[in-house]
């Protein structure tokens, strides 16, 4: 059994990126993957980059095949890039293969040949991320029809009659790409309220654009049954007392995704896992056992790429740095969902607000009263900014509008850096911009 100084079990942003740091400050590391298609992580092969590529495609009229061959180049260049990042380091070795604990710091790895090894780590960094939830669907599992995200990228043949189980994030991201890419597109959810934790009124502008693209929503249905037949796929729900039959040549099953955990041999050791799998940990990413720690997806949580980032800075603030660093000083996180307009927000909106009682001042423009949303001739969309109502912080925002994912950055770091609203408001910005739209929101 061989003994090393750093292991890694995870070659995502979290685990890469504190390989590449060890390996800067001349530690041994080994970096165990369990696919050569995964180098990177899940972001640059199967996520967000990849996604983002096919989105911006779609917006752009590309043929679907030729967007995702496109696609597909760019993910095998970032995957070689990343493999050369850590490989080429003389002091990191990039093993492939299965990780399996068998003691609190041993794991054993199975290559893809069938040979076993395994190490002792003195520190170990579990970044094994997430994997897509299979819902308990009669005949869903068996499906041949049935795709997950990653899959849904690989397809080169574009579903003409496509359905999307789940209405979340990512099933709106892929149901608004499909449609451009001319799919017809069906999303059914358990649930009957739209993106329930956005304001009312920007769920209805985004379900109203939405469906003006061409996606047709089914909410408040309750799935029974997926079946095969012949060249198609029957899809079987109930809704409203009635039972309800759908034909499609695909299901994108876009229903959340949980921590990779349950292959890793866990119950060997003394680390523990919540209800949904995830890693238990501290404030500090220690799991419960010493020198063993958690980051990105696995620890459950949100799963941005982005926190998998910041949890890397954790960890290297506690080996290298004054371990004054805290998962709880993470409270202004933003986010985007990638659908036509983009649809950001950080910190509170006026459903949260209400929920906590707490008081506040709303700023409000629609985008079609920016000047260059009518240059971009993406006039759609709303600008929200909650203020404190006894002081000038910024409470959150919520903007749908064309280039929010970017705006909605500005907005993060003046929450962070406890900026007055007043700044945003009177700064001089650049024209034509999206930006400049502060100047009339915050008046």
């Amino acid at each position: 059994m061989e003994k090393v100084k750093n292991l890694i079990i995870g070659f995502g942003k979290g685990g890469k990126t504190l390989a590449k740091t060890l390996a800067a400050k001349g530690e041994e590391v080994v970096v165990v993957e369990r696919s050569d298609q995964m180098y990177g992580g899940t972001c640059i092969n199967i996520a967000c980059l990849p996604s983002k590529r096919l989105i911006i495609e779609s917006t752009k009229g590309t043929e679907f095949s030729h967007a995702v061959a496109g696609k597909n180049e760019m993910t095998a260049f970032l995957r070689d890039k990343n493999y050369h990042m850590l490989a080429d380091e003389d002091s990191v070795t990039v093993l492939d293969g299965e990780a399996r604990f068998v003691s609190d710091h041993v794991v054993e790895v199975t290559k893809a040949d069938g040979q076993k090894v395994q190490l002792e780590g003195e520190r170990i960094f579990i970044n094994t991320g997430a994997e897509p939830v299979v819902l308990p669907i009669k005949g869903l599992k068996e499906s041949k029809n049935v795709l997950d995200s990653t899959k849904a990228m690989d397809e080169t043949k574009l579903p003409k009659e496509l359905v999307i189980l789940g209405a979340g994030y990512i099933g709106l991201e892929f149901a608004g790409m499909f449609a451009r890419y001319g799919s017809k597109v069906t999303v059914l959810d358990l649930h009957t309220d739209f993106i329930p934790r956005e304001d009312s009124d920007v769920s209805e502008l985004v379900f109203k654009d939405m469906t003006k693209a061409g996606v047709n929503f089914e909410l408040g249905v309750n799935v029974k049954e997926v079946k095969d037949v012949l060249d198609h796929v029957e899809i079987s729900y109930e809704k409203d007392g009635n039972e309800v039959t759908l034909k499609a040549d695909k299901i994108l099953a876009a229903t959340g995704r949980k921590p990779r955990t349950a292959k890793l041999g866990l119950e060997n050791t003394a680390i523990k896992v919540d209800e949904r799998g995830a890693i238990v940990v501290d404030d500090q990413l220690h799991t419960t056992v010493p020198n063993v720690w958690a980051l990105g997806d696995v620890k459950g949580g949100l799963q941005f790429t982005y926190i998998s980032l910041d949890d890397f800075r954790i960890i290297k603030d506690e080996l290298f740095g004054t371990g004054k660093r805290r998962v709880s000083d993470r409270v202004v996180v933003p986010y985007s969902v990638f659908i036509e307009p983009p649809l950001s927000k950080v910190g509170l909106n006026e459903k949260e607000a209400k929920a906590k009682g707490i008081e506040y001042r709303l700023f409000k423009l629609p985008v079609a009263a920016i000047p260059k949303a009518r240059v971009l001739q993406e006039t759609q969309g709303i600008f929200k900014i909650l203020v404190a109502k006894d002081s000038d912080a910024i409470l959150g925002a919520t903007i749908y509008a064309a280039e929010s994912h970017e705006l909605i950055n500005l907005l993060a770091l003046a929450m962070k850096a406890e900026l007055p609203y007043t700044l945003l408001r009177d700064q001089i910005y650049t024209h034509p911009t999206m930006s400049e739209a502060l100047n009339d929101v915050l008046k």
